[in-house]
């Protein structure tokens, strides 16, 4: 799969600074500089090609918007409590986290049409790089780049994994989580477009064959 990697930047790009929002300059600048735009989405699941991460954040912003807006229509409350620019903010950036971690690398993957494993280019990953976690180092980051950033969109980025995200030894992870989706409607609508970008926008016929 090829991607059009300035033309998703291009899009990416307008999304984001369609909210105006103090920063995002900034941002942009930085995930430039950081690979951003050219980085995977992942070493061996969903998007591990070059432009894969900024294609899937994206998909995720697409999706995220489409669910808002019909949450809209089932429960008005939604609009007068999740605004638009913080699910565009929220869902855009919830994985900037992964623009330094991916190195290119050889690896074994099966050929489906004849079933034999070949060495084939892809990713490895590598954590050496302020290695602090997934949705916080993303929160992080943003506010280092000078990002603005709400409680609910710093609440959703961190807590975009869902369950997957939280440490099922901690209490305080656990409670932390479900207060978090009880206060901020923005943390379900992010997680779940983050699904639904990976599991379906991205699936491939390749994914099916591999199983």
């Amino acid at each position: 799969m090829n991607i059009d990697t300035e033309k998703c930047k291009e899009e990416f790009c307008k999304l984001l600074r369609s909210t105006g929002r103090e920063g995002v300059e900034d941002v942009i600048a930085d995930l430039e500089e950081q690979g951003f735009f050219k980085a995977p989405a992942s070493a061996g699941h969903h998007l591990n090609v070059e432009g894969g991460l900024a294609l899937h954040s994206l998909n995720t912003g697409k999706a995220a918007l489409m669910v808002w807006e019909g949450m809209k229509q089932l429960d008005p409350s939604v609009e007068r409590e999740v605004k638009r620019d913080h699910v565009i903010i929220a869902s855009l950036l919830h994985d900037v986290c992964k623009t330094d971690i991916y190195k290119r690398a050889m690896r074994r993957q099966r050929n489906p049409a004849t079933g034999v494993y070949e060495d084939v280019e892809g990713w490895k990953v590598s954590y050496r790089k302020f290695p602090m976690g997934h949705g916080e180092k993303s929160v992080i980051n943003l506010l280092c780049s000078g990002l603005e950033l709400y409680d609910d969109e710093m609440l959703a980025i961190r807590w975009h994994m869902g369950a997957w995200g939280i440490n099922m030894n901690s209490y305080e992870d656990q409670r932390c989580y479900d207060a978090a989706r009880t206060l901020y409607p923005l943390c379900t609508i992010v997680g779940v477009a983050d699904g639904l970008a990976a599991g379906i926008m991205e699936r491939t016929a390749e994914d099916v064959e591999q199983l």
